[in-house]
């Protein structure tokens, strides 16, 4: 009996991450994710997901110290970067570019745990220069080199902006990271775990999880609510747009979820960080128009809010516009994705399902002249 979507169907085991749909719980190595966004950091939230427990105080400055070390680009992914086409998407340019850098890894093809950590170090701490640097690059201005004397949620802000961010927007992007790091066998994580059960390189594994990343279904759905937000302008337009779009049958993106039954941890916090950055950039309407959004759909379909619907206005608070929200989810999944990768490379397995098939049997060839027109 197949499973569409694989829906409920138990794929691998995993020490990673769990998530208990009908309490409402995502817990990362053991910890609630409340208490990590309370908390912790997404440097110390990488050490927990490669290592299976908490830092010591040496371990993360070192993990920190790694990371901050090896954000610098090869000056030929620059160079890429500023040749790809005008056309080409955030998305696009992040998969292509970190498909070749690749290549530019001094271990090569070696596929040891140690140098595939080597591996995931390079990627959480590249992947973040890559996404500044190239929306900086469109906008015909010179990407901005990283500083390594500001943690990983700091820095990106910095290198995107040219402004170093004051505590306030520096904790909440440092939530944010938090938050998306790492969430199961979502779409892009299971990609990234099939290309890896073939022996392929964490590189591979990791343009899989990108690829699947970019779809609307995934990643791309809080751009879109950002985008809808944008159409309606003004909270007193709230109720007639979504009426108008559930009358038309649309999908107003950002609510309901596959596994939580109960509200999305993660938008628990997301809205708070929503509420307040809006206080303190003097522009509350993009969070006032999402809650009254929130309260329509709970109110007349029983849906909650999931991570993408406040991840749209934290991020536009923080001065970052759609396109980017994508590729800044990969820039935090990316320790979740590589936790994942590492782990099935240490109990590895080939992921072959297998198909139920619906087609007809037992067809007889025609030849090709005695086929009818």
């Amino acid at each position: 009996m197949s499973s569409k979507g694989l829906e409920g169907v138990v794929a691998a085991n995993s020490a990673i991450c769990t998530v208990d749909g009908e309490k409402g719980r995502l817990i990362y190595r053991g910890y609630d994710i409340h208490d990590l966004a309370i908390n912790s950091t997404f440097e110390e939230v990488v050490y927990l997901l490669w290592f299976g427990s908490l830092p010591t105080r040496s371990q993360l400055d070192d993990l920190s110290k790694e990371i901050a070390n090896n954000r610098a680009l090869p000056d030929d992914a620059l160079k890429w970067m500023k040749d790809f086409p005008k056309t080409a998407t955030p998305m696009d340019v992040l998969r292509t570019t970190v498909s070749a850098l690749s290549m530019y890894d001094p271990d090569g093809q070696d596929n040891s745990r140690e140098t595939n950590l080597r591996k995931a170090i390079r990627l959480v701490a590249q992947v973040a220069t890559i996404v500044a640097a190239y929306d900086r690059i469109r906008n015909g201005k010179e990407p901005i080199a990283p500083d390594a004397s500001l943690g990983q949620a700091g820095n990106f802000v910095y290198m995107l902006t040219g402004n170093r961010p004051d505590q306030i927007k520096t904790r909440a992007f440092d939530i944010a990271l938090i938050l998306h790091a790492e969430h199961e066998l979502n779409a892009s994580t299971f990609a990234a775990r099939v290309t890896a059960a073939t022996l392929s390189d964490i590189y591979s594994a990791i343009v899989s999880a990108i690829g699947a990343l970019k779809g609307p279904l995934h990643g791309g759905a809080n751009e879109a609510v950002m985008n809808m937000l944008l159409k309606i302008e003004e909270p007193d337009q709230v109720e007639e747009y979504i009426k108008n779009l559930l009358a038309q049958k649309k999908k107003v993106m950002g609510f309901g979820h596959r596994v939580y039954r109960t509200e999305d941890p993660r938008a628990t916090h997301l809205r708070r960080m929503s509420q307040e950055l809006g206080q303190s950039t003097g522009e509350p309407r993009w969070f006032e128009m999402s809650r009254r959004i929130e309260e329509f759909m709970k109110k007349e379909k029983g849906l909650n809010a999931n991570v993408d619907f406040y991840s749209a206005t934290v991020y536009y608070y923080l001065g970052v516009v759609p396109d980017l929200f994508t590729p800044i989810f990969a820039v935090s999944r990316m320790a979740g994705w590589t936790a994942h990768v590492l782990e099935q490379y240490a109990d590895n397995r080939l992921i072959r399902p297998r198909a139920e098939y619906i087609g007809p049997i037992d067809r007889r060839y025609i030849p090709i002249q005695e086929r009818a027109a």
